[in-house]
């Protein structure tokens, strides 16, 4: 698997800034590896810090567009059944369905840092119909430090840009911490404008 990944990465970073883009798009590589791999493209100075959050940003949030309009036209029968192509699994699809409708859609941004429902939670608002503008601009709201954040660690860490998992871990609980207060804050604030 490890081979798979670094010729994936080569292939990509022939690329420069389209190969983080499309890696984050095709998601056949988790985005932190992506961007960590990225990050460290960028401490060898083959590509520049702003073009590749550019790049981040664009990609990951075309691949949580693709997932939004499979919702929206295909509903949740064609993610039961096709979903597993997609490493879309049926507690994916419950956990992140069940988020959206108790939080609404501001729960889009604040998902998108914790694990199992940051990839799925597109689904569920694209079956709600929730605004396509509003789905976009949430995503985008949250790919920003997404991107910056594994991109610096990227940076940081160098050749050694592999553990970027391992060094990022400690880092999960608390982003999820304040993701889901933020998120708590959101819902507070639409209730109380009803």
């Amino acid at each position: 698997m490890q081979e798979f990944i670094m010729t994936v990465l080569d292939w990509l970073s022939s690329l420069g800034y389209i190969g983080i883009a499309l890696g984050l798009m095709l998601e056949v590589i988790p985005s932190e590896i992506v961007l960590g791999y990225g990050g460290y493209m960028i401490s060898e100075g083959s590509i520049g810090f702003a073009g590749a959050v550019v790049a981040g940003t664009i990609g990951g949030t075309i691949a949580q567009l693709f997932l939004y309009w499979l919702g929206y036209f295909g509903g949740r029968p064609m993610l039961e059944k096709y979903g597993k192509y997609l490493l879309i699994n049926q507690h994916h699809l419950d956990v992140s369905e069940r988020w959206f409708k108790q939080y609404g859609p501001g729960v889009i941004f604040s998902a998108r840092f914790i694990p199992v429902v940051r990839h799925a939670i597109s689904i569920p608002a694209g079956i709600a119909r929730m605004s396509a503008l509003k789905f976009t601009l949430y995503t985008i709201a949250a790919m920003v430090p997404w991107t910056i954040f594994f991109l610096y660690l990227g940076i940081v860490l160098g050749e050694n840009w592999s553990g970027i998992k391992e060094v990022a871990q400690p880092f999960i609980i608390p982003v999820s911490i304040i993701a889901l207060g933020a998120g708590a804050v959101y819902l507070l604030a639409a209730r109380k404008r009803i």
